[in-house]
């Protein structure tokens, strides 16, 4: 996952001066590639209630639902005659920003995101309407600083950006440690670098940090340059699950074209059973949608034990994007939401009937 945009109740910060040049050089803040392509249909197939729809992600391998559905014609199969006009970002601000100016309609996005779009329009932009990915993040760090958990303390820990999701696990593993950290500024017991994961590797390899929180496949880059993994976020969760890519939709677009929606979603189902039927080849597909995307594809020594880290899945498991949000409001980044009404589950739940797969629970908070 990309680096999300912090919450909306954040205050502005310094980066620590650790990384300035670094930062500078390679192009911090770019935020997002709207190519704007559109996949090809099939000729003589029906159109449903829109000529298009507009679709976002990130060229992530935590955003693979999309990457293998839009690569292996998976989610247009179901849209029929209605085209796909794929946008692809780097963060969650700039998809943010598309799904409230009506850029895109349905975006795979990040649980930060997510509720800093529902927060900060009040509640009235977009829902979440499915889930997409778990997992895939962990703790890399420099073996030869960092031997143990208790040697973290007073050395230095990027994460992707102030409040973005794993940020905000950091900041409650630290607290959980009994360490102190200002969320702010990141200084205390450890110091928390907030950097972008595209420049991570750089980072750890000039020795401004010395190790980092961050999503695949950052972290097995890291790991390919020499780092040891020290902690699997999963681990710190029951049943080693935790929301890592959800789906949202702008509220507009899922009342005017509900048929559209449903048939995204039924794509999103039908590829994530063909990701978990065929590891090899999805993984293989994702690789080939990242080449397409971005120029180059991963190679195996970072793709392979990167896709094993994450778990594809329709289910949002919202109880933990409740938690996250709570771990938020406790390092003092978040005033508490409320975000009764963020997920709209009924048209996944009916794709899943459906399909003879069990129903997801929105955790008391859907629109109902």
């Amino acid at each position: 996952m990309s680096a999300a945009r912090p919450l909306t109740t954040l205050r502005p910060f310094a980066v620590l001066a650790a990384l300035p040049l670094l930062l500078t050089a390679c192009g911090y803040g770019a935020e997002s590639s709207d190519d704007g392509r559109q996949t090809e249909v099939a000729a003589g197939t029906e159109k449903l209630s829109s000529d298009e729809v507009k679709i976002g992600y990130f060229p992530n391998l935590t955003h693979a639902t999309a990457l293998v559905g839009v690569q292996e014609g998976l989610l247009q199969k179901e849209l029929g005659g209605t085209k796909i006009k794929v946008s692809t970002f780097n963060a969650g601000p700039s998809e943010i920003e598309a799904l409230n100016a009506g850029s895109i309609d349905i975006g795979w996005i990040g649980p930060s995101p997510a509720i800093n779009g529902y927060t900060k329009s009040n509640g009235k932009n977009l829902r979440i309407i499915s889930g997409s990915a778990s997992g895939g993040v962990k703790l890399v760090v420099n073996p030869e600083k960092i031997k143990s958990l208790k040697d973290v303390k007073g050395k230095k820990i990027a994460t992707p950006q102030l409040g973005n999701t794993q940020d905000v696990a950091l900041l409650n593993w630290i607290a959980e440690q009994g360490w102190k950290v200002d969320a702010q500024s990141g200084r205390g017991d450890v110091s928390v670098v907030r950097t972008d994961n595209k420049i991570t590797p750089d980072a750890y390899n000039a020795g401004s940090i010395d190790g980092a929180w961050v999503p695949e496949p950052t972290a097995s880059k890291l790991v390919a340059e020499g780092g040891k993994v020290l902690l699997d976020e999963a681990d710190l969760w029951p049943d080693k699950k935790f929301v890592i890519t959800n789906i949202v939709v702008r509220q507009a677009f899922l009342k005017e074209h509900p048929d559209v929606v449903e048939a995204v979603l039924r794509g999103s189902v039908k590829t994530n059973e063909w990701i978990n039927a065929n590891p090899d080849k999805a993984k293989a597909s994702a690789n080939a949608a990242l080449k397409e995307e971005s120029g180059k594809a991963l190679p195996a020594e970072v793709i392979d034990p990167a896709w094993k880290s994450i778990t594809f899945l329709d289910d949002p498991l919202a109880s933990t994007l409740d938690t996250e949000a709570e771990h938020a409001v406790q390092s003092g980044l978040l005033e508490k939401p409320d975000l009764k009404g963020i997920y709209d589950l009924a048209p996944l739940n009916k794709v899943l009937k459906a399909e003879g797969k069990d129903e997801v629970d929105d955790a008391g908070l859907g629109t109902e």
